[in-house]
Formats: C-alpha cells, sequence, structure tokens
C-alpha cells in the first residue's frame, strides 16, 4: 500500500485538456456530428423547451402523473442540462455555431425564468408552483438542479461563457439558504442524488468552498434520524409508508452513509451517491467516507455486478435484488447505471492511483456503458441485456430519456477520465490515442498517447515538459494483463519493482524527448461465474483486454444456444470487421449442435454435433448491423 496516498488528491483534467482520438475519438466525432444535435432535437420535440419559455404560456402536464404523485416531466430540467453539456463537450472538439446559438437560446430563457431568490425548475414555477420543496424523496428537484449545474461547468469550460454558469450560482447560493442545519433550514436532500457531485465541480471551477460544504452537508445529512423524508410525508399530509417503493433503501436513505454496508436500492441514485461520497473524501481527506466506500465497492464488484460492468438486474426497482441474482436476458443494466459506475470509479481515484477501481472503471466504459449508444449516434439503449432472441434494438428516444445524454455527456467528455493530477504525479488510468496538457508543481507538461487500444496492446507515451522537472507518471497495469513490459526511454524496467496499487510508479527527472513503451499483452481469455450466479452455471464469457465478447446471428446464424466453448482459445484468430469501425472480432473453434430436432419437444438421445467456428464480437457493438440473436454466456465444456 502507498502510504503517501490518504494524503493526497488526484483530480481531473478539464475536458479541453484533453484531446482524444482512436476509439473514442470516433465516437466523440459521431456525437458532434449527430448526437449533440439529435439530443437538442428530441428535447424540443418532446416540449422542453417550451416548458421553459416565459413568452409562451405554460405547457401544464404533458406526460400524466403517474402512482408515485409525480410524472417523468419532472425531470426535464435534467435532460436540457446534460444535453447541454454534450453539446459544450462537442463544441470543444468541433465549433458548431448554430447548435452554440441554440444552446444560446435555451441559456436565455432560463436566465429569464429564474425567480429574484434564485430558484429555478420549469415543473415548480410553471406547472405546480405551490410545491416547492414539498417532496424531496420523488420530486427530483435537487437532482434537476445538478444536472442544469453540471451542464453550467460544461459550457464554461467549453465556451468561456458564464451566462448560465451564473445562473446556477445563485441557484446554489439559494441551496445553501434554504438548506442546513441553522433555524428555518431545511435538513433535507434528494430521493434521487446527483446534486452532491454536481457541486463539487461547481466548486472546483469557481474556488469557492462553499459549494462543497453544502455537498458534504447533503452527503453528511442522508440516511440519519429522525429520517427526513418521514418528517417531510407527515408536513405535506401525506402518509409515511404509503409511497412508491415502501423503503429507504430505495435512495439509500434508509441508514447514515458512513453506516451503509451493502448496495441497496435504485442503481443509478446509489452510484451517483458514492460519487458524491469519494469526491467529498478526496476534498477533505475523510477517511471515514472511503472506509464506507470501500465496503460497498467489494459488495457490488463481487456479488453484484455483470461481466459487462452492468448493475441493477431488475425492472422493478431500476436497480438490485439479491446477491448474485444476475439474470441474462431481462437484464435491466441500465446505461446510467454503468455510466454512474464509471463516475464513481473514477472518483475513487482520487485518493490516489489503484487498479481495483480503475480496471472497472474501464470494464463498466467499455461494455455496460458504451453499449448504450449506435456506432452513428443516433440510436440508444436504455437496457442491455446479456442475451437477447432478437427483439431487443436501440430505440430513437424514450419517455424517461436519461439514458442518451449521460452516456453521450460521458464518451464526449472521456478525457478528463483518462488521467489523474496531484501535485507531484500524473496517472494514467486509461489508454487511447491522445495528447493531455497539464502542470505539475508550477510545470507545465504535454502527454501524448500513441495506440491502437483496445484493439492492440503497445502503447507509447511521449512526455514533454516545459522543463526538465521532477515527478512520478503512474501506469496501470491491468489486472489481467500478464506478462506485460514497460521500457523507459529504450530500456526494459522491471514492471514489479515499480509497481504500487498495480500501477508501474516511474518517478524521475522528466525532460522533452523522454518516452515510455507500454505493451499489454491482449490474450482472449474465458471467464467462468461463481457458481452461485446460477444463470451461468456451465457457461462461460470471452474477454480480449477489456472487452467483453458476445456471439450474434448475423454472424453464426440461428440457435446461438446451440454453441459449446471447447477449451481452444489459444486457436482463436482475429481478424476486423469494416461495417463495426474495423473493431477486431475474434473467430474461434466451437462445437455446434447441428441437427435438425423434428417436431418432438424431448427425446432420449441429445442432438448431433460438429466442430465450427464461431464469430464473436464486442458486446457493445452488438445490434449495429442486422437484427437478431445474441449471446455472451456460452455453453462451455469446462
Amino acid at each position: 500500500m502507498n502510504m503517501l496516498k490518504k494524503d493526497r488528491q488526484f483530480r481531473p483534467l478539464p475536458v479541453p485538456s484533453v484531446d482524444v482520438h482512436g476509439l473514442f475519438g470516433e465516437r466523440q466525432d459521431a456525437i458532434c456530428d449527430s448526437t449533440a444535435e439529435t439530443l437538442l432535437d428530441r428535447c424540443v420535440e418532446a416540449g422542453m423547451v417550451a416548458a421553459i419559455d416565459t413568452s409562451r404560456p405554460s405547457p401544464g402536464i404533458v406526460i400524466p402523473i403517474q402512482s408515485w404523485s409525480g410524472s417523468t416531466q419532472m425531470f426535464w430540467d435534467s435532460d436540457l442540462g446534460k444535453s447541454i453539456e454534450t453539446v459544450a463537450y462537442s463544441l470543444y472538439r468541433k465549433a458548431n455555431p448554430k447548435l452554440e446559438a441554440r444552446v444560446d437560446e435555451i441559456i436565455d430563457m432560463y436566465e429569464k425564468l429564474q425567480d429574484e431568490d434564485g430558484y429555478l425548475n420549469a415543473w415548480f414555477q410553471r406547472v405546480q408552483p405551490g410545491r416547492r420543496w414539498t417532496n424531496l424523496r420523488d420530486h427530483h428537484e435537487l437532482y434537476c438542479a445538478g444536472h442544469l449545474i453540471e451542464g453550467a461547468v460544461a459550457y464554461f469550460q467549453a465556451t468561456g461563457k458564464r451566462k448560465l454558469l451564473d445562473i446556477m450560482c445563485r441557484y446554489s447560493d439559494y441551496l445553501i439558504r434554504t438548506f442546513g442545519r441553522g433555524e428555518g433550514q431545511l435538513r433535507g436532500y434528494c430521493g434521487h442524488e446527483e446534486v452532491e457531485l454536481a457541486l463539487v465541480k461547481l466548486a472546483r471551477v469557481t474556488g469557492q468552498k462553499k459549494y462543497l460544504d453544502l455537498a458534504k452537508f447533503f452527503v453528511d445529512e442522508r440516511g440519519t434520524e429522525p429520517n427526513f423524508f418521514t418528517e417531510e410525508a407527515i408536513r405535506d399530509g401525506r402518509s409515511a409508508e404509503d409511497y412508491h417503493q415502501k423503503t429507504y433503501e430505495y435512495g439509500q436513505a434508509h441508514e447514515p452513509v458512513r453506516e451503509q454496508k451493502k448496495v441497496v436500492g435504485h442503481a443509478v441514485r446509489a452510484m451517483y451517491l458514492y460519487s458524491g461520497m469519494a469526491d467529498i473524501a478526496t476534498e477533505y481527506s475523510d477517511d471515514s467516507l472511503t472506509n464506507a466506500l470501500e465496503t460497498l465497492w467489494d459488495d457490488l464488484t463481487t456479488k453484484q455486478m455483470y461481466v459487462t460492468g452492468g448493475i441493477g438486474p431488475a425492472a422493478s426497482n431500476e436497480g438490485f435484488t439479491d446477491y448474485y441474482d444476475l439474470p441474462n436476458e431481462s437484464a435491466y443494466a441500465e446505461t446510467c447505471a454503468s455510466v454512474g459506475l464509471v463516475f464513481w470509479a473514477n472518483r475513487m481515484l482520487g485518493r490516489g492511483p489503484n487498479r481495483r477501481y480503475a480496471d472497472i472503471m474501464e470494464q463498466a466504459l467499455y461494455n455496460g456503458a458504451m453499449s448504450g449508444l449506435s456506432l452513428d449516434g443516433k440510436t440508444f439503449f436504455y437496457e442491455n441485456p446479456l442475451e437477447s432472441a432478437g427483439k431487443h434494438h436501440r430505440w430513437v428516444w424514450h419517455h424517461c430519456p436519461c439514458c442518451p445524454p449521460n452516456i453521450a455527456r460521458l464518451l464526449a467528455s472521456i478525457g478528463s477520465y483518462m488521467y489523474g493530477v496531484a501535485e507531484d504525479e500524473v496517472a494514467v488510468h486509461l489508454y487511447g490515442e491522445g495528447k493531455a496538457r497539464f502542470e505539475i508543481g508550477g510545470t507545465g507538461v504535454v502527454l501524448t498517447q500513441q495506440t491502437r487500444y483496445p484493439w492492440n496492446g503497445a502503447i507509447h507515451i511521449d512526455i514533454a515538459p516545459e522543463k526538465p522537472a521532477r515527478f512520478a507518471v503512474s501506469l496501470r497495469i491491468p489486472e489481467w494483463a500478464d506478462g506485460s513490459t514497460l521500457k523507459v526511454n529504450g530500456e526494459p524496467v522491471e514492471i514489479a519493482s515499480i509497481e504500487v496499487d498495480g500501477y508501474a510508479r516511474i518517478e524521475r527527472e522528466w525532460k522533452s524527448g523522454d518516452h515510455v513503451d507500454l505493451d499489454i499483452p491482449l490474450a482472449p481469455r474465458t471467464l467462468f461465474a461463481n457458481p452461485l450466479v446460477r444463470q451461468d452455471a456451465g457457461r462461460a464469457a470471452l474477454m480480449r483486454g477489456p472487452l467483453v465478447y458476445c456471439v450474434e446471428a448475423t454472424d453464426n446464424g440461428p440457435g446461438l444456444n446451440g454453441i459449446r466453448l471447447d477449451g481452444k482459445l489459444a486457436n482463436a484468430r482475429t481478424s476486423e470487421i469494416v461495417e463495426l469501425g474495423d473493431a477486431v472480432a475474434l473467430d474461434i473453434p466451437v462445437v455446434r449442435e447441428t441437427e435438425n430436432w423434428g417436431a418432438t419437444l424431448y427425446r432420449t438421445t441429445p442432438p448431433a454435433a460438429k466442430e465450427a467456428t464461431a464469430r464473436f464480437v464486442p458486446y457493445h457493438l452488438w445490434d449495429n448491423r442486422a437484427p437478431g440473436e445474441m449471446l455472451v454466456w456460452i455453453r462451455s465444456e469446462k
């Protein structure tokens, strides 16, 4: 254990400080060319922009009130906030004056909508103005504020325009006056966590610690007794027991956050809470939060996570059920939940590089999250099953369209997740073609990666400080990467001799022209599930590097459950699939049942089988070609 870590703070780089190319660059280009405008168009079509336009009458209730006493229309501000954030990142990569002007118009509308005291929420200003702060448990007021804050920070960083940032600073100052432990203040927090991590972003970009303090209040207050949600319901004349999910575990408000040991409830809410907790742990060097998060991390990743990094198997609560309950075809595994896991994992790296978090961040990013956006950037997955009979496809929009802008903003800002910088160290968490610019100890540094990762494991890194400077460069060595090799300026370095928590930590005086070569083997490997995962008994999954692979009917024909792995993985061949962006496919010898079974349902003899070759493709790329069956977990003879 690196004892330096508890006292250090690693912060992500701003999005404009990192250029990305390669696979991530291709996804960002699709977002710039299609997704960003698509999001705004569909927000307009849904009525979201009309809802904030004070020059027109209020549209009223467009989406009916549901059994939980609210409407998904209440979340519209959050969808606009995430869409603005996506556009902001896209503008940094590719100038688009038309798109920028559209966002400026929306920001002008928010400026006119904002109350004199700073309050800002389309639903509670224009549809139910008498219901402000009466049901934080269900109505997402602070959640919407959080996403607008994140959009404001991103738009300021991308364009230099302060208008939305100033609007959200006024709103956040109002929140500081409204929430707290003082007389006349609400000792409350949102039923759907999000504002916590947004306030940390606001504090970092403005330098105002008061926003950190409010985020810390929300974290510290959650789940304490007497429970705020109970008192709120009684105050509002509602039954404290009769509500949608019947348990405060749904929103992780069942006990104080530092006492929580099991990951429960709504998956996205949990991930956003833990992300905010991790940020506060970093900013306040709070070991009590870090210790709680480490316990929750182990609970999630050893008992409740799909091999794809998908989380939350159940549609009923959009979240967690029992340990080892990981059904494949009915998997909910919401795109937003995997995006949230990437957020959490990245923030766990705030107190120092550690492979246990970065490996999962990569796994969830490449598989559970990235599957949510089509290659052309125009269609989306909400649920991400690991098996399909051919009827599960990406859709154009959704009555609760949280996932499209969420995966778009993540991929459009992915450069910020690739690196963490402290006073004397830069950590490289994710590999990909591109260039990063940052300062260490007052010295400007440019770090350039040349690589085709994840298709190829050779990574060349050029490190160019403005002047010679001593600092550490830490490179993640994935747990699965047996046989990785490292060279510094052409000289071999034994990774084990400098490895700290799964990172090769190279500390030296760096000068312009220095370079590092890391070679990570990408041999295909077979994974087996814990025997307690009943749905995967007798089956195996394939990975190559960080990528989970699957079989699709478009390559292999129907009847994918007739494919069996027979242990000949060493004979796998790789090939590139042009229509999937030159993605690397695996062609693997298998045994396949071929006999026409006939009309009978059961019989005493097994089906005939013969040797065959099956093509496996990266899971995140499935359903980008002809529709059909898909399968991740394959029957295995071992």
